[in-house]
């Protein structure tokens, strides 16, 4: 992905979403040619010139300062993540920590598979780069789709939750789920902007899906390891279900999520059924 584009579009987005009243700048005129802040209020907030903020926007992020960042990052009101976003984009190398290349295959340690089969109320499985399934166990597939039967490059969260209308249909606010999941993938191309698997990635979803197209050009970020999913299952009905996600340990771009329900409530019960079908019962009903 082109760096200098994605710097530009990303700022040009976060300043076309703030108004002035929103920064505490006076509004003159009911008309203004372009949504949000002009370039030139946004400057003016971050103590920069003009010129140095334009070229910036341009794409042009050479030899910008952290503390320049952080004030253009405080006047457009970035969140964390956000922040780091910026700062992966306008300094490409200015990263804590020597990142595995993006095109070396991604496994599970058996250790880590023993786990998720040992979590046999819990559905859980492991995320890796671009939000590849890379492992599971019995109730995640029993919950989420049988990962088994899928080939090795359909096994995606963001490829499922777009193209396949099983998955569509079994998140109750799917449109929530969706921004996630795309502002998860923003996040990781900003870490990681020369892999080419995630260029072919965002390339077929946007041919294929014109909402993937409008998220994926809005350019939102944001980082989300734990909250609750309202799911709708074909067997069990309706479920709440709290969801955490852990990095592990030894290699950062692999996350662990765990689904889990209150105890005592109907979701619980809920799961407990569906760990006691097998899987194939579960995919027949689908």
């Amino acid at each position: 992905m082109d760096q200098r584009a994605e710097l530009s579009e990303f700022l040009r987005s976060r300043r076309a979403r703030l108004k002035p009243e929103d920064v505490g700048l006076p509004e003159f005129g009911r008309h203004r040619r372009v949504p949000g802040l002009r370039r030139e209020e946004l400057a003016q907030l971050a103590g920069v010139s003009v010129a140095y903020y334009t070229r910036l926007e341009q794409g042009n992020g050479r030899n910008v300062s952290i503390e320049v960042l952080n004030a253009i990052a405080r006047a457009l009101r970035l969140t964390d993540a956000e922040r780091d976003h910026l700062t992966h984009l306008a300094r490409p190398t200015h990263k804590k920590k020597r990142r595995v290349p993006a095109t070396r295959p991604q496994t599970v340690r058996p250790a880590v598979q023993h786990l998720l089969d040992a979590m046999e109320g819990v559905p859980a499985f492991v995320l890796g780069r671009r939000l590849d399934i890379l492992a599971w166990n019995r109730l995640a597939r029993a919950l989420f789709g049988d990962f088994a039967a899928l080939q090795p490059q359909e096994r995606n969260m963001a490829r499922q939750l777009f193209l396949d209308p099983n998955v569509r249909d079994l998140y109750v606010d799917w449109e929530a789920k969706a921004t996630e999941v795309v502002s998860a993938l923003r996040l990781y191309a900003g870490c990681s902007p020369d892999d080419p698997q995630l260029s072919t990635l965002v390339g077929e979803l946007s041919v294929k899906s014109s909402e993937f197209r409008e998220l994926w050009a809005a350019h939102t970020v944001q980082e989300k390891g734990h909250g609750a999913k309202r799911l709708h299952h074909p067997l069990v009905g309706e479920l709440t279900l709290s969801y955490e996600t852990l990095r592990l340990p030894d290699d950062h771009d692999l996350s662990l999520v765990t689904y889990t329900a209150e105890p005592g409530t109907p979701s619980a019960e809920s799961l407990r059924l569906l760990a006691n079908w097998g899987v194939d019962e579960v995919a027949g009903a689908r």
